[in-house]
């Protein structure tokens, strides 16, 4: 296992854990026996060639697509929301939605391996288009736009020119153009929310903006060192997920905030060394491009998610709703985001057999 990501791992679930007590120190117990399950996760599926997730790829990849649906009709939305994108399991519930990020990734990783990057890239586009549109109809558009931007890192890892990627934007803005506004009409929520947003950075405090206000409090009140988890602070809504990293600030101070940025930047280089490193080995098989491919997914799907909603927090976007991977309350997402870290050990595992025809200079810094 790469020693790199199990550190950022820790970090992030040790660091939730904190951000997690200082807004509710009732759920840590709960939270912790989540933190349990999702190591166990990563451990677990970690020992698999990337090959035995590819052979599994369609299978998975069509049940997350029949829970989509399936969400459309009996789902279920957070604190009386009209919204769908919850299934219920007796007393807890889980997100469809987290789990067609990994069906995603790994349909596309088969694909490209056993297709190539040449042809039939219309099928590609197919089931780019069928898993965000089955997401865009919960409503869920911060989830929507994260899968879809997926579907494109993807394609352009596997090797697809830049120019059909774009070709395929600018045809998709203007087929999509005519259906926005009636969209947007049908759920006013996604308008209330980018007007509260430009309400609390035009200094709204009291309203729409209070939770922004809220959180960028508790980020200056922590200070460089933090103030600990038990320190007396004001509540405000969505600060064991949303805004967890305002209460990781708050507990932890700058040094805290700096170790998750940092936890995530050793995710952006083992997921880039994988790519690096295959495209040095001579022949590339199915499996190692598939492997690649996969990591590359992986990676981008938990920092692209973590950008997201470290640009919430900053006041930068408006909210959306994505939790901080491995750090936000919230057992779907931490769950998907361990699988993602286990794709990107299976596929270093992957490159390391093939390192007697990988230059010296290019041998990884990862232990078994």
């Amino acid at each position: 296992m790469s020693l790199n990501l199990v550190i950022a791992q820790v970090l992030l679930l040790t660091l939730g854990l904190l951000g997690v007590a200082t807004a509710d120190s009732g759920s840590v117990p709960e939270h912790a026996g989540k933190i349990i399950m999702a190591l166990v996760v990563t451990f677990g599926l970690s020992r698999l060639r990337p090959k035995a997730f590819l052979r599994l790829a369609t299978p998975f990849w069509v049940v997350t697509l029949a829970l989509l649906v399936l969400v459309l009709f009996i789902g279920v939305g957070g604190n009386g929301s009209p919204v769908k994108r919850w299934l219920p399991l007796g007393a807890v519930s889980f997100q469809p939605s987290e789990f067609a990020k990994i069906g995603l990734i790994l349909q596309l990783a088969s694909f490209f391996a056993r297709r190539g990057v040449q042809r039939k890239l219309i099928s590609a586009v197919g089931m780019i288009m069928v898993t965000t549109m089955l997401i865009l109809l919960e409503p869920d558009l911060g989830t929507t736009v994260l899968t879809f931007s997926l579907g494109l890192v993807l394609m352009y890892a596997a090797g697809v020119k830049f120019t059909s990627i774009t070709g395929f934007l600018l045809a998709l803005m203007l087929l999509a153009l005519p259906f926005a506004s009636v969209y947007l009409e049908k759920h006013t929520y996604i308008l209330d929310r980018i007007r509260g947003h430009a309400e609390a950075r035009g200094g709204d405090t009291q309203n729409a903006g209070y939770q922004l206000f809220a959180a960028h409090r508790d980020l200056s009140s922590g200070g460089f060192w933090g103030q600990g988890p038990d320190a007396p602070r004001y509540e405000y809504s969505a600060d064991a997920t949303d805004m967890v990293v305002a209460s990781v600030g708050f507990s932890t101070g700058l040094l805290g905030v700096g170790m998750v940025i940092f936890a995530y930047w050793l995710v952006v280089a083992s997921g880039l060394q994988v790519a690096d490193w295959a495209a040095r080995v001579r022949p590339m098989t199915p499996d190692l491009h598939g492997a690649s491919v996969m990591a590359t997914g992986a990676m981008y799907m938990i920092v692209g998610q973590a950008f997201v909603n470290l640009a919430v927090a900053a006041g930068i976007f408006p909210v959306t709703g994505v939790p901080l991977p491995l750090v936000s309350d919230g057992f779907s997402s931490m769950l998907s985001m361990s699988v993602a870290f286990a794709l990107i050990h299976s596929a270093l595992r992957e490159v390391r057999r093939h390192l007697p025809d990988v230059q010296p200079e290019a041998v990884p810094t990862a232990t078994d």
